[in-house]
Protein backbone atom coordinates (compact mmCIF):
# COMPACT_ATOMS: atom_id res chain seq x y z
CA UNK A 1 0.00 0.00 0.00
CA UNK A 2 0.94 3.59 -0.54
CA UNK A 3 1.70 5.98 2.55
CA UNK A 4 0.13 9.01 2.37
CA UNK A 5 -1.89 11.16 4.44
CA UNK A 6 -4.70 13.77 2.64
CA UNK A 7 -5.89 16.48 4.24
CA UNK A 8 -9.35 17.73 3.47
CA UNK A 9 -11.19 20.56 4.05
CA UNK A 10 -15.39 19.52 3.62
CA UNK A 11 -16.06 23.26 3.28
CA UNK A 12 -19.11 24.55 5.20
CA UNK A 13 -22.81 22.89 4.08
CA UNK A 14 -23.54 20.01 2.28
CA UNK A 15 -21.80 16.59 0.96
CA UNK A 16 -20.82 18.81 -2.17
CA UNK A 17 -19.05 21.60 -0.31
CA UNK A 18 -15.67 19.93 -0.53
CA UNK A 19 -13.93 20.16 -4.50
CA UNK A 20 -14.47 17.61 -6.87
CA UNK A 21 -10.48 16.65 -6.98
CA UNK A 22 -11.21 16.31 -3.14
CA UNK A 23 -13.76 13.80 -3.55
CA UNK A 24 -11.84 11.58 -6.17
CA UNK A 25 -8.72 11.65 -3.40
CA UNK A 26 -10.72 10.36 -0.30
CA UNK A 27 -12.16 7.79 -3.06
CA UNK A 28 -8.87 6.56 -3.60
CA UNK A 29 -8.01 6.17 0.09
CA UNK A 30 -7.76 3.24 2.34
CA UNK A 31 -8.88 4.92 5.70
CA UNK A 32 -10.51 8.38 6.59
CA UNK A 33 -10.80 9.60 9.85
CA UNK A 34 -13.21 12.40 10.26
CA UNK A 35 -12.47 15.42 13.23
CA UNK A 36 -15.88 17.53 13.74
CA UNK A 37 -15.61 18.69 17.39
CA UNK A 38 -13.88 21.68 16.03
CA UNK A 39 -16.60 22.41 13.86
CA UNK A 40 -19.36 20.49 11.85
CA UNK A 41 -20.77 20.43 8.19
CA UNK A 42 -24.16 21.96 7.98
CA UNK A 43 -27.06 19.79 6.72
CA UNK A 44 -24.91 16.85 6.49
CA UNK A 45 -24.65 14.03 8.76
CA UNK A 46 -21.39 11.69 9.19
CA UNK A 47 -23.42 8.98 7.22
CA UNK A 48 -24.09 11.48 4.05
CA UNK A 49 -20.72 12.00 3.92
CA UNK A 50 -20.02 8.07 3.82
CA UNK A 51 -22.92 7.77 1.45
CA UNK A 52 -21.01 10.55 -1.23
CA UNK A 53 -17.24 9.57 -0.66
CA UNK A 54 -18.34 5.73 -0.59
CA UNK A 55 -16.47 4.86 2.24
CA UNK A 56 -16.62 4.41 6.67
CA UNK A 57 -15.47 7.40 8.33
CA UNK A 58 -13.81 7.04 11.70
CA UNK A 59 -14.35 9.28 14.45
CA UNK A 60 -11.39 11.12 16.32
CA UNK A 61 -12.19 13.35 19.14
CA UNK A 62 -10.41 15.99 20.77
CA UNK A 63 -7.94 13.71 22.76
CA UNK A 64 -7.74 11.06 19.68
CA UNK A 65 -6.01 14.00 17.75
CA UNK A 66 -4.32 15.98 19.87
CA UNK A 67 -2.87 12.72 22.34
CA UNK A 68 -3.43 9.60 19.49
CA UNK A 69 -1.43 8.14 17.48
CA UNK A 70 -3.38 6.24 14.88
CA UNK A 71 -3.24 8.90 11.61
CA UNK A 72 0.22 8.80 11.87
CA UNK A 73 0.64 4.96 12.49
CA UNK A 74 -2.18 4.59 9.90
CA UNK A 75 -0.48 6.24 7.35
CA UNK A 76 2.88 5.15 7.51
CA UNK A 77 1.12 1.99 5.98
CA UNK A 78 -1.57 3.60 3.81
CA UNK A 79 -3.22 6.00 2.02
CA UNK A 80 -5.21 7.88 5.01
CA UNK A 81 -7.22 11.34 4.75
CA UNK A 82 -8.43 13.45 7.49
CA UNK A 83 -11.27 15.35 6.76
CA UNK A 84 -12.70 18.34 8.86
CA UNK A 85 -15.40 20.87 8.09
CA UNK A 86 -14.34 24.21 6.45
CA UNK A 87 -10.37 24.33 5.42
CA UNK A 88 -8.62 21.68 7.79
CA UNK A 89 -5.48 23.85 8.10
CA UNK A 90 -7.13 26.18 9.95
CA UNK A 91 -6.75 24.32 13.32
CA UNK A 92 -2.92 24.11 15.63
CA UNK A 93 -3.63 20.57 16.45
CA UNK A 94 -4.08 19.80 12.13
CA UNK A 95 -0.99 21.86 11.58
CA UNK A 96 0.92 19.51 14.28
CA UNK A 97 -0.53 16.47 12.55
CA UNK A 98 1.13 17.62 9.27
CA UNK A 99 4.10 18.34 10.96
CA UNK A 100 4.09 14.76 12.66
CA UNK A 101 3.55 13.34 9.19
CA UNK A 102 6.65 15.44 7.81
CA UNK A 103 9.32 14.25 10.83
CA UNK A 104 8.04 10.28 9.80
CA UNK A 105 8.55 10.60 6.03
CA UNK A 106 5.03 10.81 5.09
CA UNK A 107 4.06 12.28 1.68
CA UNK A 108 1.19 14.86 2.00
CA UNK A 109 -1.22 16.38 -0.06
CA UNK A 110 -3.76 19.02 1.13
CA UNK A 111 -7.00 20.17 -0.27
CA UNK A 112 -8.74 23.56 0.52
CA UNK A 113 -12.13 24.04 1.57
CA UNK A 114 -13.90 27.15 1.69
CA UNK A 115 -14.25 28.35 5.59
CA UNK A 116 -15.71 31.07 7.68
CA UNK A 117 -12.82 33.38 6.94
CA UNK A 118 -13.64 33.81 3.49
CA UNK A 119 -17.53 33.20 3.66
CA UNK A 120 -17.95 35.95 6.22
CA UNK A 121 -15.98 39.15 4.43
CA UNK A 122 -17.88 37.48 0.67
CA UNK A 123 -21.39 37.28 2.66
CA UNK A 124 -21.57 41.19 3.97
CA UNK A 125 -19.28 42.78 1.02
CA UNK A 126 -16.65 43.51 3.70
CA UNK A 127 -12.61 43.56 1.82
CA UNK A 128 -10.88 40.59 3.72
CA UNK A 129 -7.78 42.58 3.64
CA UNK A 130 -9.39 45.04 6.51
CA UNK A 131 -9.49 42.80 9.31
CA UNK A 132 -7.65 42.29 11.80
CA UNK A 133 -7.45 39.40 14.36
CA UNK A 134 -9.95 36.95 14.43
CA UNK A 135 -11.26 36.59 17.67
CA UNK A 136 -13.36 33.53 19.96
CA UNK A 137 -15.73 34.28 22.49
CA UNK A 138 -15.80 31.33 25.04
CA UNK A 139 -18.85 30.50 26.64
CA UNK A 140 -18.82 32.14 30.58
CA UNK A 141 -17.90 29.41 32.98
CA UNK A 142 -18.76 30.01 36.70
CA UNK A 143 -19.23 33.30 35.84
CA UNK A 144 -16.02 33.73 34.99
CA UNK A 145 -15.43 36.21 31.64
CA UNK A 146 -12.14 36.59 30.43
CA UNK A 147 -11.23 40.40 28.80
CA UNK A 148 -8.65 39.13 26.13
CA UNK A 149 -11.41 38.61 23.46
CA UNK A 150 -12.98 42.23 24.46
CA UNK A 151 -9.39 43.72 24.05
CA UNK A 152 -8.23 42.18 21.10
CA UNK A 153 -11.43 43.22 19.24
CA UNK A 154 -10.68 47.02 20.91
CA UNK A 155 -7.33 46.44 19.42
CA UNK A 156 -8.76 46.02 15.83
CA UNK A 157 -11.35 48.47 16.61
CA UNK A 158 -8.66 51.48 17.67
CA UNK A 159 -7.03 50.56 13.97
CA UNK A 160 -10.25 50.54 12.41
CA UNK A 161 -10.35 47.24 11.25
CA UNK A 162 -12.77 44.66 11.08
CA UNK A 163 -13.23 41.72 13.55
CA UNK A 164 -14.56 37.88 12.30
CA UNK A 165 -16.06 36.79 16.25
CA UNK A 166 -16.31 33.43 16.16
CA UNK A 167 -18.67 31.55 18.65
CA UNK A 168 -17.82 28.86 21.23
CA UNK A 169 -18.71 25.58 20.42
CA UNK A 170 -18.89 22.19 22.87
CA UNK A 171 -19.63 19.83 19.96
CA UNK A 172 -19.77 16.42 22.29
CA UNK A 173 -22.02 18.08 24.48
CA UNK A 174 -23.97 19.59 21.47
CA UNK A 175 -24.04 22.76 23.20
CA UNK A 176 -23.65 26.18 20.48
CA UNK A 177 -23.12 29.50 21.49
CA UNK A 178 -25.97 32.24 19.75
CA UNK A 179 -25.22 35.09 18.31
CA UNK A 180 -27.55 36.35 21.10
CA UNK A 181 -25.49 34.96 23.85
CA UNK A 182 -22.24 36.54 22.12
CA UNK A 183 -23.56 40.01 21.66
CA UNK A 184 -24.89 39.58 25.38
CA UNK A 185 -21.71 39.09 26.20
CA UNK A 186 -20.27 41.80 24.47
CA UNK A 187 -22.78 44.28 26.33
CA UNK A 188 -21.79 42.37 29.72
CA UNK A 189 -18.30 43.42 29.02
CA UNK A 190 -18.53 46.75 28.08
CA UNK A 191 -20.69 47.58 31.32
CA UNK A 192 -17.80 45.79 33.67
CA UNK A 193 -15.07 47.23 30.97
CA UNK A 194 -16.48 50.66 30.54
CA UNK A 195 -14.03 51.50 27.86
CA UNK A 196 -16.20 52.12 25.15
CA UNK A 197 -16.10 49.12 22.91
CA UNK A 198 -19.44 48.33 22.40
CA UNK A 199 -22.49 51.32 22.42
CA UNK A 200 -25.93 51.69 21.50
CA UNK A 201 -24.86 52.55 17.79
CA UNK A 202 -22.19 49.97 17.98
CA UNK A 203 -22.88 47.85 14.26
CA UNK A 204 -22.71 44.36 14.47
CA UNK A 205 -23.10 41.55 11.37
CA UNK A 206 -24.96 38.27 12.17
CA UNK A 207 -24.57 35.32 9.88
CA UNK A 208 -25.98 32.18 10.31
CA UNK A 209 -25.10 28.68 8.55
CA UNK A 210 -22.66 30.82 6.02
CA UNK A 211 -22.03 28.85 2.89
CA UNK A 212 -25.52 27.05 3.53
CA UNK A 213 -28.64 27.32 1.33
CA UNK A 214 -30.57 29.08 4.26
CA UNK A 215 -27.64 31.20 4.83
CA UNK A 216 -29.08 34.36 6.60
CA UNK A 217 -26.97 37.61 7.52
CA UNK A 218 -28.41 40.43 9.22
CA UNK A 219 -26.67 43.79 10.18
CA UNK A 220 -27.92 46.07 12.91
CA UNK A 221 -27.38 47.69 16.07
CA UNK A 222 -27.49 45.34 19.54
CA UNK A 223 -30.08 45.86 21.14
CA UNK A 224 -32.25 45.79 18.15
CA UNK A 225 -30.36 42.29 17.05
CA UNK A 226 -31.36 41.36 19.86
CA UNK A 227 -35.17 41.05 19.22
CA UNK A 228 -34.38 39.80 15.87
CA UNK A 229 -34.96 36.53 14.35
CA UNK A 230 -31.06 35.72 13.46
CA UNK A 231 -30.98 32.28 11.91
CA UNK A 232 -30.03 29.15 13.58
CA UNK A 233 -26.52 28.21 15.12
CA UNK A 234 -24.34 27.59 13.63
CA UNK A 235 -23.19 31.46 13.78
CA UNK A 236 -20.96 34.00 13.49
CA UNK A 237 -20.39 37.42 14.07
CA UNK A 238 -18.32 40.53 12.31
CA UNK A 239 -17.94 43.92 14.66
CA UNK A 240 -17.19 46.44 11.38
CA UNK A 241 -13.82 48.80 11.78
CA UNK A 242 -13.73 51.61 9.58
CA UNK A 243 -16.28 51.02 6.40
CA UNK A 244 -15.48 52.83 2.84
CA UNK A 245 -18.73 53.82 1.25
CA UNK A 246 -19.45 50.75 -1.10
CA UNK A 247 -18.77 48.51 2.31
CA UNK A 248 -21.16 50.83 4.13
CA UNK A 249 -23.65 50.42 1.05
CA UNK A 250 -23.24 46.67 1.08
CA UNK A 251 -24.46 46.28 4.61
CA UNK A 252 -27.42 48.16 3.87
CA UNK A 253 -28.15 46.22 0.54
CA UNK A 254 -26.85 43.20 1.74
CA UNK A 255 -28.17 42.57 5.72
CA UNK A 256 -30.35 45.05 6.65
CA UNK A 257 -27.98 47.61 8.06
CA UNK A 258 -29.70 50.63 9.03
CA UNK A 259 -29.24 53.32 6.26
CA UNK A 260 -27.59 55.98 8.32
CA UNK A 261 -24.24 54.33 8.21
CA UNK A 262 -24.14 55.31 4.35
CA UNK A 263 -24.75 58.83 5.55
CA UNK A 264 -21.80 58.53 8.27
CA UNK A 265 -19.40 57.40 5.76
CA UNK A 266 -19.79 60.24 3.63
Amino acid sequence: MTSELIFVGLGLSGTGGMTVSALEALRECDKIYGEFYTSSVIGAEVSDLEKAIGKKINILYRADVEEGQSVIEDARQMRVAFITAGDTMLATTHVDLRIQAKYAGIPVRIFNGVSIFSAAPTAFGLQPYKFGRTVTLPFLEMNYQPKSPYDHIMENKKRGLHTLILLDIRAEELRYMTAKDAIEWLLAGEEKWQEGLITDKTLLCVVSHAGAPDQKIVAGYPRDLLQMDLGAPLQSLVLPGNLHFMEAEALVDFAGAPEEIIQDED
